[in-house]
């Protein structure tokens, strides 16, 4: 027997008390080297719920609160995303006032961050005071998640997630404010979110008339305009809500700041009205070069009007008024409302059977057992489906063999299974449409405008299509040219349901898209997989009833097959308009160039042929005049969206084309009325009084514009009064040196004749 046997066998043949005294043993040894045992009751002991507050308060970088910037940043969105969902739904034209206070002016230089108290007013309906514990205290508290209707918020996170890293970083609690009737007082609450149990704990709740806050009134940067009562009046806000968070937090201008955001917001919502009011010292290292450019700037005695603009087109139904545009004041920035209507209304959808899976499925019929004793399953296919008519239900019941008297009760698994197959096999029109709402291709147009200067615009907005069976829609734009930098790449802006995102742009599809787009095709230059180079920028957005979002901080769209095509389609299309007019236009700039140089021949060509034939010069002129405008036609041209003549920019849709001085429109000044040039005649050679052939060409003085050639810091032509003489005989009175040659037998310069010429 082996060594291992007989341990085997000595181990089986102990006893109980020396079982025991091996047990004592193994314990002695645990005790002294310090492990305590551990066993299933001591595991279960230690398990217990996590609540969703709690998950997120040490995970809220999924929430967009990476770092200080970004979170001043985030709580400011998703409270003006909620105001633009209150006001909308409403049928109230959004007016927002954003204030951001800085608690630590006196801050050291080195100081990365500070405490600020964030400020959200809006005119919307306010809130019950019921519902303000649970809108603002819990996480995952909300009427959207469920509902197939386009909406900015889905989630029921965003600002109760704010309230929790306020209180985090600052103990302080959220203040809100709201008025749901304008007849009676204010509700005041200020609560904070008790993390353990997802739950919001009042410590203030009363009412008061003091809606807006009368202390942002008072702040020194706004003074000046509550003066001229045009800021936070109470006939402006007769209803609404005020959220206040104060946090640790970084205020600093660029990309990524709220300044972008709030531009963008108000592009993507030309029917809102937006301020914003900044602190009175910024963070980081730029906050020295911002402090001594603000320290010039005044607050307005009164907002001034918006300058107009040429080529705008007005909206359907409505007046051609000038465009509005961002008035920045310093330590004030109006984003004025560009429309005055609102979104169309959205209507709530059933899901599509395309859309839902079998575990969907499966639980939809059972709520429907529960909620209906005795429905049948025509009625449920009907009533929690779309595009599901009664001799399709009918169809569906045929299937998979039942009646369609049938209740849901009596449906088994297998049947289910084979509904579900059935649901993927069958051919059903697409969701309804009437869920989204677009921006529209004349509010892109407009919101364009407003926040950039441009010298071409350009949108396109697709038709809905289906992912997952949840309907979609793609919208986009671009504009080119005008103050923009023409050796940066293009600018992508992003948005999904009228909300800007700002972040993870690599990893959106609507990035992915561009990136794809051959824009070489229209006379851009493009590196391999990278964005386009030129003076562009371009603009996205996807309006769905459920966004697919990579993260909870809703910053990029999953790339999914379907909306990737489609962004690529409307991208393609705003890129064929851009490529046909910048072909059209160097096209007419080749034709006005070619016109330029014809003209300053034209009184030589016409004195020559009068001393010729003896016909008058000035109707040679004229008619030589006439000839070089009809042979040059094309550069006198206004081009619509299609690339062709148009003779309103105003009256063509999808397009704007803004004439600004400067070489992008120097094909415009083809149209002025050309004037006599002033030339010096030939000089006439010889007994038999011909003009010699070779005789040099006259110095040309044009009186429009400047020559290609001719440098930018060039002195500008003399006055018209000086270059254009009287009539063109006058103007042929001068007659030029004749053209010399080198005589080999004598060595000297002697004038030759070449005969007669054709001039």
């Amino acid at each position: 027997m082996s060594k291992k046997g007989r341990s085997m066998d000595a181990t089986e043949m102990m006893t109980g008390a020396e079982t025991e005294a091996l047990e004592a043993a193994r314990a002695r040894v645990g005790k002294k080297s310090g492990a305590s045992k551990v066993t299933a009751e001591t595991m279960a002991a230690k398990q217990r719920d996590i609540s969703v507050s709690e998950f997120f308060a040490k995970n809220r970088h999924l929430l967009g609160f990476d770092n200080p910037r970004k979170a001043l940043l985030t709580t400011v969105k998703e409270a003006v995303d909620n105001s633009l969902d209150a006001c909308e739904e409403a049928g109230i034209l959004p007016d927002i006032t954003v204030v951001i206070e800085d608690l630590q002016p006196d801050r050291p230089a080195s100081a990365k961050s500070s405490r600020y108290r964030i400020t959200c007013v809006d005119n919307g309906p306010g809130i019950v005071k019921k519902q303000i514990e649970n809108v603002f205290g819990r996480l995952l508290y909300g009427s959207k998640f469920h509902r197939l209707k386009m909406s900015r918020g889905q989630q029921g996170i965003g600002i109760s997630a704010a309230g929790m890293y306020g209180l985090i970083t600052t103990g302080k609690p959220m203040l809100i404010q709201t008025r749901p009737s304008a007849q009676k007082p204010a509700h005041h609450i200020e609560l904070a979110m008790n993390t353990k149990t997802n739950r919001a704990e009042v410590t203030v709740d009363e009412e008061t008339d003091d809606f807006p806050l009368t202390r942002l009134r008072d702040l020194a940067q706004v003074r000046d305009l509550v003066q001229r009562d045009q800021f936070l009046t109470k006939r402006e806000y007769p209803t609404g809500t005020s959220v206040t968070v104060e946090l640790e937090g970084k205020y600093q201008r660029g990309r990524g700041s709220v300044d972008e955001f709030l531009e963008l917001t108000a592009i993507a919502n030309p029917h809102a009205k937006i301020t914003l009011v900044r602190p009175t010292r910024e963070t980081g290292e730029e906050e020295d070069v911002v402090e001594k450019k603000r320290g010039t700037a005044k607050a307005p005695a009164a907002l001034p009007a918006p300058a107009a603009a040429p080529g705008m087109p007005a909206g359907a139904g409505e007046p051609a008024q000038p465009p509005q545009v961002t008035e920045d004041f310093g330590p004030v920035v109006v984003f004025p409302r560009a429309v005055s209507e609102l979104p169309p209304e959205t209507k709530e959808i059933q899901p599509h059977p395309r859309g839902v899976e079998l575990g969907t499925l499966l639980q939809m019929l059972k709520d429907y057992e529960a909620s209906e004793k005795g429905g049948t399953l025509y009625s449920f296919l009907q009533e929690k489906f779309c595009r599901i008519s009664p001799p399709t239900a009918s169809d569906f019941c045929q299937a998979i063999k039942v009646t369609s008297r049938t209740k849901v009760a009596d449906i088994e698994p297998q049947q289910a299974e084979a509904l579900f197959k059935q649901f993927q096999e069958a051919k059903l029109a697409p969701p309804p449409t009437d869920c989204l709402a677009p921006i529209g291709v004349q509010q892109l147009l407009k919101g364009m405008f407003k926040g950039v200067r441009a010298e071409f615009y350009a949108a396109s907005s697709r038709e809905p299509n289906v992912y997952r069976g949840r309907p979609f829609l793609i919208e986009a734009a671009i504009a080119f040219g005008g103050e923009l930098a023409a050796d940066d790449s293009a600018r992508v802006i992003r948005f999904a349901n009228r909300v800007p995102l700002l972040f993870q742009q690599s990893a959106c599809s609507s990035f992915k898209a561009v990136t794809e787009t051959n824009w070489r095709n229209y006379d851009l230059q493009q590196p391999r997989g990278s964005l386009p180079v030129g003076p562009l920028v371009i603009m996205i957005h996807m309006a769905s009833v459920w966004v697919p979002f990579t993260s909870e901080s809703k910053e990029a769209i999953a790339d999914y097959d379907e909306i990737r095509k489609e962004i690529k389609l409307a991208l393609m299309e705003c890129g064929r308009k851009l490529g046909t007019y910048l072909r059209k236009r160097l096209k007419m700039r080749r034709e006005s160039e070619r016109r330029d140089i014809f003209e300053r021949y034209i009184g030589e060509i016409a004195k020559a042929t009068s001393e010729v034939t003896g016909e008058d010069a000035k109707a040679l002129y004229d008619a030589l005049l006439i000839q070089a405008k009809k042979r040059t036609a094309i550069a006198d041209m206004q081009l619509d969206d299609e690339g062709k003549a148009m003779e309103d920019p105003a009256d063509q849709e999808g397009v704007i084309v803004v004439e600004a001085a400067g070489p992008a429109v120097e094909v415009q000044e083809a149209k002025k009325e050309p004037v006599l040039l002033e030339v010096e005649p030939v000089k006439r050679s010889g007994a038999k009084g011909r003009t010699p052939k070779s005789a040099p060409a006259a110095e040309v003085k044009p009186v429009r514009g400047k020559a290609k050639s001719e440098p930018k810091s060039a002195k500008p032509a003399a006055p018209e009064s000086k270059l254009a003489p009287a009539s063109p005989p006058a103007a042929m009175e001068k007659k030029p040196k004749p053209k010399m040659r080198l005589n080999p037998k004598t060595g000297k310069l002697e004038p030759i004749d070449d005969g007669p010429g054709l001039f």
